[in-house]
């Protein structure tokens, strides 16, 4: 799911009915449905067209206060319905997030279960702006389950989070217990954001240290965003050692009912088996049109590069592709 985009939707079209929900106590029900069609051509491979759900979800929210100044908090969104072909779904099978915590203005919040993890969060942001999505992001292994995360308050505009996933008591096959965190801090003045994190990596058990393969090296992550009015301009660099870095900018203006975006993406492998200088590129572009205060229409283009055939693309078979993306999502 878009995480950005749809989460501020859907923040704005339910406030007054959150407000309602709260003064009696009744949890807060929320969902969407995403329609989109690509096309899709791959240099020397051909085209295709593809009609499918891009994220459909249903969702439950709701908080309450434990005493003065103390909230307490839950979350859970499923998908998987697959809201383009019926013969295909077998209803609601796939859990996004589901999570439970406390907050407070004095100690920030704490978080346990399946959520965006605190460096996605904090850094990985291009990869998540576009409804299709550029497939593009930062090389790290801990996953959005089995978290337990802390965010602090506002010290003068800095806010510090750290992550851990707990990952159980080993198995069988001797993959021992693990413990993989990220720690992450934020910093916003006037219209900068300032954002540095890292992700240990530590939580890939399943591999031998004799195998080459095996890579559990720190993935490390800077962003800056810069708001103008109507426009803001974001860059993200991460890196991560004998595995590659990725670079990335989008600049983002919104007119009246309209959002116009522009990205750039690069990544250059550092993997030991790959030829020095191996990397692929995509430039993104987006038109978006709010329709209403529930639904909106949208345009993407995408074009993707690389200078190695051996370095693919996801889902392509050659050095280049382009795709055509237009889509639809009502929310609620």
């Amino acid at each position: 799911m878009k995480k950005t985009l749809i989460a501020s939707a859907i923040a704005a079209a339910t406030f007054s009915g959150a407000v309602a929900a709260q003064e009696s106590n009744l949890p807060t029900v929320y969902g969407n449905i995403q329609y989109a069609i690509t096309h899709t051509n791959v240099d020397g491979g051909g085209s295709t067209v593809d009609h499918f759900d891009n994220g459909t979800t249903l969702g439950v929210k709701h908080d309450h206060e434990i005493a003065p100044g103390i909230t307490g908090f839950l979350k859970m969104e499923l998908e998987g319905i697959n809201a383009d072909d019926k013969a295909a779904s077998s209803g609601i099978d796939k859990l996004d997030e589901a999570y439970i915590g406390v907050k407070g203005d004095s100690f920030g919040q704490v978080w346990v279960g399946s959520d965006d993890s605190m460096y996605e969060s904090a850094i990985d942001k291009i990869v998540n702006f576009h409804e299709v999505g550029t497939g593009i992001g930062g090389s790290y292994d801990t996953g959005e389950g089995d978290l337990v995360q802390y965010l602090s308050p506002s010290f003068g505009g800095l806010k510090l989070g750290a992550a851990v996933q707990v990952n159980g008591d080993g198995d069988a096959d001797n993959n021992g217990k693990s413990y993989p965190y990220q720690v992450a801090a934020m910093y916003s003045i006037d219209a900068l954001e300032l954002a540095v994190a890292m992700d240990s990596n530590d939580g890939n058990t399943s591999y031998s240290s004799n195998d080459p393969s095996f890579n559990n090296e720190n993935t490390y992550g800077v962003r800056a965003t810069y708001a103008m009015g109507d426009f803001s301009l974001t860059g993200e660099y991460q890196t991560r050692k004998d595995v590659g870095d990725e670079y990335g900018v989008i600049g983002v203006y919104a007119l009246g009912a309209n959002q116009f975006s522009l990205s750039y993406q690069l990544v250059e492998s550092d993997a030991p088996d790959a030829t020095n200088g191996d990397q692929k590129d995509v430039v993104a572009l987006q038109a978006l049109h709010n329709v209403s205060d529930n639904m909106y229409v949208y345009f993407e283009g995408y074009l993707y590069g690389s200078d190695n055939n051996e370095f693919v693309l996801e889902g392509g078979a050659g050095d280049e592709q382009s795709i055509a993306a237009i889509g639809g999502v009502y929310y609620f």
